[in-house]
């Protein structure tokens, strides 16, 4: 925004000073594979023939199309993918939290698997050797990739009964995804589990743009559809002149035992760690801030600062109003003498630099406004695991003449 600024001393005819202020609206990030892609976008040994012999004929009929039958598991093991669907438990704190609101209980389960941080894809993709990790090993380490976050959703979502499959297809933003499935009694639901959000089949605004492949804990299906796109696609797999599936409906051989654990025990986020590091990256970023502005001096207001620490634990969950009689009150106090412009960032903690390299490209300190104020509030909020939640927020505050 340009500012137009006349000095107390001068009538409104003088010729004032313009002054840019920024006003952050939101960022999108392309992984660099993603965009690679664009070009092409658009047990036993008889089983794991089968599965090779399969996974050829579905790339004869549809090149570009991904499917995935066998990978090789932490142990250098090749199994089929059906083999990582199981039920799984999650956190009992999260089922704790909505004991009366199941759908509230579901939104949250997908959303801590969406703050477990992702290993960032290679560009080069070999569907032939990929290495999945156990939804156990996943929440241990607190890193996963693609296909091991649907993998956890599906397996959380199983738990409450839902009938869930992983899907493998591709995405504008991301390129190559694993989504989660749901059939619901009239609907199918899209699960992202890198978002924790969850679409309708024909949700306009799904980032999904292919539907490939489907795999639960019996079976791999690939899609012969010929539009795959998720709003075109029939998603009853039993249909043979829809949906190739590996075994065939009569299959007698001996079921694979599952290599998930009979349960997931977890363990509790270290509450002292965690106020650490939410009080370091406070320091980091205000030193960053003024670093960021050399020609000018950075003030810091307290009152909004104040105002920012008491909202924001309540932005975690989402639960009732996020704002009080008494901090609304103290905010109308603030914009009597202030403009101010504000924003909450929330993203899955990995390290302190990712914070840092997120608030620096809002340019929200680039403000070249006279007598410019700054608040900024962080908080983290723990999940089982160490698996964090960061929240910033942010605000410049601009004397009202």
């Amino acid at each position: 925004m340009i500012i137009e600024k006349h000095e107390d001393y001068c009538s409104k005819s003088c010729s004032g000073h313009s002054y840019i202020r920024k006003n952050w609206l939101g960022s999108i990030v392309f992984p660099f594979s993603a965009l690679l892609q664009q070009s092409e976008f658009s047990d036993h040994t008889d089983v794991l023939e089968r599965a090779q012999i399969f996974k050829k004929n579905c790339k004869a009929l549809f090149p570009k199309r991904r499917i995935t039958t066998t990978v090789f598991n932490d142990e250098g093991i090749q199994i089929l993918v059906t083999r990582y669907i199981k039920a799984l438990n999650p956190p009992q704190q999260l089922l704790d939290l909505f004991l009366h609101d199941s759908n509230a209980t579901l939104d949250l389960v997908a959303r801590f698997v969406s703050l477990i941080p992702i290993v960032s894809d290679t560009l080069d993709e070999n569907d032939d050797f990929e290495i999945w990790m156990t939804s156990e090993r996943c929440i241990s380490l607190a890193i996963g990739t693609k296909e091991e976050h649907a993998i956890l959703l599906c397996n959380f979502l199983l738990y409450f009964g839902k009938k869930a499959l992983v899907l493998l297809g591709t995405s504008v933003l991301e390129g190559h995804v694993a989504y989660v499935l749901t059939q619901e009694t009239d609907k199918y639901l899209l699960w992202n589990p890198l978002t924790g959000q969850c679409h309708k089949q024909f949700d306009p605004f799904c980032p999904l743009q292919s539907v490939d492949c489907l795999f639960d804990g019996e079976n791999v299906w690939f899609n012969i559809q010929q539009n795959n796109s998720p709003m075109a696609v029939y998603f009853d797999y039993s249909k043979e002149s829809f949906w190739k599936q590996l075994l065939p409906k009569n299959y007698q051989g001996p079921k694979a035992q599952s290599i998930q654990p009979e349960a997931i025990i977890y363990s509790d986020s270290d509450k002292g760690m965690v106020e650490d590091l939410k009080n370091r990256i406070e320091r980091t970023l205000k030193c960053k801030i003024m670093e960021w502005r050399p020609k000018q001096p950075t003030r810091w207001n307290r009152q909004c600062t104040f105002i920012l620490r008491k909202i924001l634990p309540k932005l975690e969950l989402g639960s009732g109003s996020f704002v009080s009689s008494e901090e609304e009150s103290e905010f109308e106090r603030l914009l009597q003498f202030y403009w101010v412009t504000g924003f909450p960032i929330q993203m899955p903690y990995t390290d302190v630099q990712s914070v840092i390299d997120t608030v620096y490209q809002t340019g929200i300190h680039s403000s070249e406004f006279p007598q410019t104020e700054f608040a900024l509030a962080v908080y983290i909020h723990p999940y089982p695991n160490n698996i964090l939640s960061v929240w910033v927020y942010l605000a410049s505050l601009a004397q009202r003449q």
